[in-house]
Order: C-alpha cells, then sequence, then structure tokens
C-alpha cells in the first residue's frame, strides 16, 4: 500500500506486455517486490471480471497534489537525498517519496545500481538477526527491497537456497570460501548478548536518572537530590511516578528507594484518603486571588483569622506551597528624575528617621516609572510615614512639574488646620523648581531632601514601590493594555493598597485603622 494506482496500473501494464515476466518491470521501474506485483496483477484480473476496482493504496489520499509536487521538488533539487526532505518536510515515509517522485518525474529518482557487496550483505544480516536493527531499516541503508535481506537472512543461516560468499575468506586456489552458518549463528548469538546487556545497563541508567529527576522535584532540589532524605510519603509518590513513566512493576523499586513493601501500600492508601485540607484550600485560594496574587501566607492567615476562621499560619503557609500560590517577586531599576545640581537644596533633617508619632507629621515623595508595551506611565505618591498610608497621587504619562505639584496641591488639600507636615523627597528636578516651593510656602510645609544619588536617604518611598511593583506590575503581561486602561489599573490598586490591603502590624487595612482610631470620619 505504498505505491499510487497509477504506478500499479503502470507495473502491471508493462507486467502483460513482458510476458508475465517480473523480473523485466523490476529492472525498467525499480519497484516493486516480485510478490507485491503478482498481487496487483491479481487485483487487475478481478477488477476486469467484476468491474469493480480496488480500493488498495486509498490511505494515502491525505496527501493532496501540492504537498506530494513540494515533497518532489525539494528532492530533486536539494542532492536527491530522501532522508534530507522528509527531515525538512517532516513528511511522508521513504518508500511513499519514492512512488510519489516515479509518478511524477519518472525516471528522475536515484536508484541503487549493481551488486551489493557480500560484506554488506553480512553486516545486515547480522544486524537484523542479533535485533539491532529490522530489515526494513537495513534495506533503506542498502537501496534494496526488505524482502531481499531477508531473502538474503534465510540464505545465510539456513544454507538451504545457496552458500553466502565473503570475498575476504579466500581458499588457497583464491576462489571465495563459504560463510559456516554454525559459526555466523555463534556470532550471532555474541551479539544479542551483548545487546542484551547494553539494554539492561541502559534500562537500570534510565530508571536511576528517573529516580533522581523526581526525587528532586519532590524536595524541590538541585538534581543532586538524595532519594533517601525523602519521607515514606514522598518515597511512594516517587516510586509511583517512576513505575508509570517507565513501564516497571512498582516492587522493583522498592529496594532502590529504601522503603518496605507494607509501608509503600500503607502510604498509596493514606494518599487516597479524603484531604482534610480540602475545605480549606478553598478559602486560601479564594483569598490568594482576591488579593489578585499578591498577598503572602501572612496577609492570607490575617484575612481567614479576620472573617473568624482558626488556622495556623504554617498550615496556611504548607498549603500555599504545596499548590503553588507564592506572589511573585521581582527587583528592577527604578526611574531616576536627578537631572544634577540646579540650585541649592535644603537638608536632610530626616536623616533615615522614617517614624512618625502622629498622621501628617512626615511625608516622603517620588517618582516611579512603569513601562508596557503601549508606553510609559508615571506614578507620583505622598506618603505619610505614620501609618504608610497614599495620602494623594498623580498618574500620567510624562514626569513634569505637573505630575508633582499636582500631587502637592491633593495631598495639601487633606491637611486640618495647624498641621504642617515635613516633605521629604530626593533631589529630582521636580522638588527644586519654582511652584513646588510656592506651594510648600503657601501650605507651611518644611522641605527635606536626600543626599545626592543615595537612595537609602529615601528608603520609606522606595520600600512603598517596591512593594507596589511586586503586587501590580512584575511578572503580569500588560500585551494589549492601552495607557488609558493602565493608568486605570494602576489607580484601581492604589485605592485597594489604601483601603483594603491588610497591612500585618494591624491586621487590618490602613484606612480601616484609621478609622477605628477616630483619625478618619
Amino acid at each position: 500500500m505504498k505505491y499510487t494506482r497509477e504506478q500499479r496500473r503502470r507495473a502491471v501494464e508493462l507486467y502483460v506486455r513482458y510476458e508475465c515476466c517480473a523480473a523485466d518491470v523490476i529492472r525498467e521501474l525499480g519497484y516493486p517486490s516480485r510478490e507485491a506485483l503478482r498481487m496487483w496483477h491479481r487485483d487487475w484480473l478481478e477488477e476486469q471480471e467484476t468491474g469493480v476496482p480496488s480500493r488498495r493504496g486509498e490511505r494515502y489520499a491525505r496527501y493532496t497534489l501540492e504537498q506530494r509536487r513540494a515533497a518532489v521538488d525539494h528532492y530533486l533539487t536539494h542532492g536527491r537525498r530522501a532522508s534530507r526532505t522528509i527531515r525538512q518536510l517532516g513528511y511522508p515515509s521513504k518508500e511513499v517519496l519514492a512512488s510519489w517522485i516515479d509518478e511524477l518525474a519518472p525516471g528522475e529518482r536515484r536508484v541503487r545500481r549493481g551488486p551489493v557487496p557480500e560484506e554488506s550483505k553480512r553486516e545486515a544480516v547480522l544486524r537484523v538477526a542479533s535485533g539491532e536493527m529490522t530489515s526494513r531499516e537495513a534495506a533503506e541503508g542498502l537501496g534494496v527491497d526488505s524482502s531481499v535481506v531477508r531473502n538474503w537472512k534465510r540464505r545465510l543461516l539456513d544454507g538451504t537456497k545457496g552458500v553466502l560468499t565473503v570475498k575476504d575468506d579466500r581458499d588457497g586456489a583464491g576462489h571465495a570460501a563459504p560463510t559456516d552458518p554454525e559459526a555466523l549463528r555463534g556470532e550471532i548469538d555474541e551479539l544479542r548478548a551483548g545487546l542484551e546487556r547494553l539494554r539492561a545497563e541502559y534500562r537500570d541508567a534510565e530508571i536511576r536518572l528517573a529516580i533522581m529527576r523526581k526525587s528532586a522535584e519532590l524536595v524541590g532540589k538541585e538534581p543532586g537530590a538524595d532519594p533517601d532524605n525523602l519521607t515514606n510519603r514522598e518515597k511512594a509518590t516517587l516510586i509511583k511516578a517512576v513505575s508509570e513513566e517507565c513501564g516497571i512493576r512498582a516492587e522493583e523499586l522498592l529496594a532502590r528507594v529504601g522503603i518496605a513493601r507494607s509501608t509503600y501500600y500503607y502510604q498509596l492508601k493514606a494518599m487516597n484518603r479524603p484531604d482534610k485540607d480540602q475545605g480549606l484550600l478553598a478559602l486560601v485560594r479564594e483569598a490568594f486571588e482576591n488579593s489578585r496574587r499578591r498577598y503572602g501566607y501572612k496577609r492570607i492567615h490575617q484575612e481567614l483569622r479576620s472573617a473568624g476562621i482558626v488556622v495556623s499560619a504554617k498550615r496556611v503557609m504548607r498549603l500555599m506551597t504545596r499548590h503553588g500560590m507564592v506572589p511573585v517577586f521581582k527587583s528592577a531599576k527604578r526611574y531616576s528624575s536627578y537631572k544634577g545640581e540646579i540650585g541649592r537644596a535644603p537638608g536632610n533633617l530626616v536623616n533615615r528617621d522614617f517614624h512618625a508619632a502622629n498622621p501628617n507629621e512626615l511625608w516622603v515623595t517620588d517618582i516611579t516609572e512603569f513601562s508596557i508595551p503601549a508606553g510609559k506611565v508615571y506614578l507620583s505618591p505622598v506618603i505619610d510615614c505614620y501609618d504608610g498610608m497614599p495620602v494623594a497621587w498623580t498618574i500620567g504619562t510624562s514626569p513634569n512639574a505637573a505630575l508633582a505639584n499636582g500631587m502637592l496641591e491633593d495631598a495639601c488639600a487633606t491637611l486640618r488646620p495647624g498641621q504642617t507636615p515635613v516633605i521629604h523627597s530626593d533631589r529630582g528636578c521636580h522638588y527644586r523648581w519654582p511652584e513646588w516651593i510656592r506651594i510648600c510656602k503657601d501650605h507651611g510645609l518644611t522641605r527635606s531632601m536626600s543626599a545626592k544619588g543615595c537612595s537609602p536617604d529615601n528608603a520609606a518611598a522606595e520600600g512603598f514601590f517596591g512593594r507596589l511593583k511586586q503586587e501590580f506590575f512584575h511578572k503580569r503581561s500588560f500585551q494589549g493594555v492601552t495607557i488609558d486602561d493602565f493608568i486605570g489599573m494602576l489607580d484601581e490598586y492604589m485605592v485597594w493598597y489604601r483601603d483594603k490591603r491588610i497591612k500585618l502590624e494591624y491586621g487590618m487595612s490602613i484606612m480601616d485603622k484609621r478609622i477605628e482610631l477616630g483619625l478618619v470620619a
């Protein structure tokens, strides 16, 4: 079933014309085998009698004419190597490609001519008899049909249809000496034994590699993990996974992993019991998703406690780790607004002490950049060091004076009479322009600035930006998000951070704590 209807018809017509001489047909066309030609001839005779065409070979209709022409063109233009064409296009088999070439480009297929050397015949028979390769594979390497290789094997091993000779073994008269079938069988037995030994060694190495790889996955170590360090539950899981992957009985792995048979089956039964954490897992997953995958186990634990669910933090941590609920963390280079010294800067009044006894006593500010496929967005917030609350913020597409000044005006609008906080910033140009200085004077704010190029001097603002980008920005795709949509998402996060995000120190959000203290109406 590897030749088209047209190829079979052509072969049968020649077969009839040459008075049913299969050798002449095969010599002229290069295909098929004698048995196949006689079978095609029988199909042709039956078709003549019944009028019903044979359906042999229809499974190759899955390739279109364009696909067949592409394969034949590649074969003819790339060195006439069938293996190269199949490797490049991914289809078809060598036999099918040969039939396409004979159909679409008759006479262009490279066919092996001349007799096959005796040594090549002997080597092919040895490889087939030892199980190293199939007769089809050996035939493809020599450019002959697989039935020819099988015929060589019968002649060489059985000695019933002639004796195969080897040119290198010559008698005293210089004639080719016949090969001894018994000696050849002995050589084949040795090859088979060596092949079986290599297969056993390869199988053993494959199992050991699978054990080490699965154990490393279970304990989260590097590939050098030791199975002896696993718990019995982990060993049972390891044996089950390796036996399914390698197709080996679990009992054969018990000694390798170091677990008793009874212990293994006890652990299997234990693993099939209902999971006692199933109900808790749903609550933990819900809290994790509600936080937009930003909370770690400590805040999830606080969330559950607030809902009246009594559970240990370690249990929550184990559940989150086991089920991959881990917030992403990534550090990145922040946006810098420092443009060099453009005037006299005020002193550093904070001196890295960012603690405030009352609200609106010490503010910090800075600008950070978000780069997404649609462009760049900038955030300018004011953070109250009393509890880390974002008092006000502005978001824009340019880090200009309007962004910083607008944020400061909004923050000053929240001040009560008599509140005159210190406003601390880095040495960015936004905080040294006349309009910024005027707003500070109008509302009684005291300016403070970090040392030049010293980010730890503004650590409170840097820490806020780090948390923001860990929970909102890093390792998240914003492909297809417009600038306006991103600004809306960022503003939504800032509101959530202020009103809903749990602060571990309080066990509630910053806004809820201020309401509890009576600081917010």
